[in-house]
């Protein structure tokens, strides 16, 4: 159990990576431990895998599993937060005008620097928002509160900025020429006509490398990365933080 413990930390690390950095990492840590302990129980060696092999997906699985459940705001983060959506829907009714950081302090009865500081906590907590629509019956314009979306769940922004690191990724490790023909189809937003121009080459060949492009990206990001991460970051999940 000791010697497989660093596999944990290294990825619980890799996962908080892409998380809003109040989430405690304990709590992915204590998810990937339940998760080698799992691993443990499950393993076969007669099919022939490495136990650090299958114990890694076993780690991360657990590890996303949590984020799925996981109250990644505190409750005591979340009940100001509320505070200050009802002294803004407040103030903006009585003054007709969104209220300064000053007038909402002074609502909220707590010195500027302090509020200034609450919305540095506030960052990233998944709140909704406040959107102004104009009422159909009096036409006002009204604070409406929208609920968040679902890609503001965190498991939803880790996997989404997980794919978006290892595509940047393949795309750097693409040929020469299929590289350049992504970044200025996709970057660039140039058609394929004009791509064909620079490159001296005609447009149906263009179409012919972005299609063999298409072909090594959905190859690349369709196949298991741990280990690769762990190659280039120079990293080692043996060696404890």
């Amino acid at each position: 159990m000791i010697e497989h413990l660093p596999i944990v930390s290294f990825i619980a690390r890799r996962v908080h990576e892409r998380l809003p950095q109040h989430l405690p990492i304990e709590d992915l840590y204590s998810a990937g431990v339940l998760g080698l302990f799992d691993a443990f129980g499950k393993f076969n060696p007669f099919k022939h895998v490495l136990f650090r092999t299958y114990a890694q997906y076993r780690i991360r699985g657990a590890i996303l599993d949590s984020l799925r459940t996981l109250d990644w705001s505190p409750r005591e983060l979340r009940r100001k937060a509320r505070a200050v959506e009802q002294a803004i829907q407040t103030l903006t009714a009585q003054i007709h005008r969104n209220p300064t950081d000053t007038e909402i302090a002074q609502k909220l009865d707590i010195p500027l620097a302090a509020y200034q500081q609450l919305l540095g906590e506030l960052k990233g907590l998944e709140i909704g928002t406040l959107h102004a629509e104009r009422s159909d019956d009096s036409g006002e314009e009204e604070l409406v509160y929208l609920p968040s979306r679902a890609e503001d769940d965190p498991l939803f922004r880790y996997l989404d900025a997980e794919m978006r690191e290892r595509l940047t990724k393949a795309i750097e490790e693409l040929p020469e020429r299929e590289r350049m023909v992504m970044t200025l189809y996709y970057y660039e937003e140039t058609t394929m006509r004009e791509i064909g121009l620079i490159l001296g080459v005609h447009e149906s060949r263009v179409s012919q490398i972005h299609a063999s492009a298409v072909l090594h990206l959905r190859a690349r990001l369709s196949s298991p990365n741990t280990h690769e991460e762990w190659r280039q970051d120079g990293d080692h999940p043996n060696q404890v933080p």
